[in-house]
């Protein structure tokens, strides 16, 4: 089972009591269902646990349970980053948290970065294909071409989807 959340592909959702470590590179987002229906009401990142109690034990766990009514309508939901540094993963919650504003990270601000990256013309003075492989700004996965057009070279991120154009030379 899954659940998209932005263009990202969520595992679960699960009872937050059904869920068990470990958990290693994870951003998760706790839920609250109303009948058919959840809300998002906290999203965080998860380096690596093996602790039992690492959502009970959080903070912000208060919250979740006075967003939510009890603890059986909490839900969790996991989108798995093993390869991924922590500044990816915070582009991610940034990400969800300027979309849903959820009501139990009200304290945490994560630095806000732009959904653009100004590139110069030129990278470098060569072609995309001899400059070797390109990350995404965005989840830091690797851009393949997708389409070269008589001008132009269109690229996509194999992991979230996002384009880009590329002048030829």
């Amino acid at each position: 089972m899954g659940i998209q959340i932005l263009q990202y592909e969520f595992l679960g959702p699960i009872k937050l009591d059904e869920w068990g470590p470990p958990m290693e590179k994870t951003i998760y987002v706790i839920l609250s269902r109303k009948k058919d229906a959840f809300d998002i009401i906290y999203v965080g990142d998860c380096q690596k646990t093996d602790e039992n109690g690492f959502f009970t034990q959080n903070p912000n766990f208060k919250c979740w349970i006075n967003k939510s009514g009890n603890e059986q309508s909490l839900y969790l939901a996991i989108y798995p980053m093993f390869e991924s540094l922590s500044e990816q993963r915070n582009q991610v919650l940034s990400k969800i948290i300027s979309k849903y504003n959820p009501p139990c990270n009200v304290e945490e601000i994560l630095e806000k970065k732009p959904d653009y990256v100004i590139k110069s013309k030129k990278l470098s003075g060569k072609p995309y294909s001899d400059i070797g492989v390109s990350n995404c700004p965005c989840c830091g996965s690797e851009m393949k071409v997708d389409k070269v057009l008589e001008r132009s070279t269109l690229i996509r991120c194999t992991e979230c989807g996002l384009s880009d154009t590329r002048l030829n030379s």
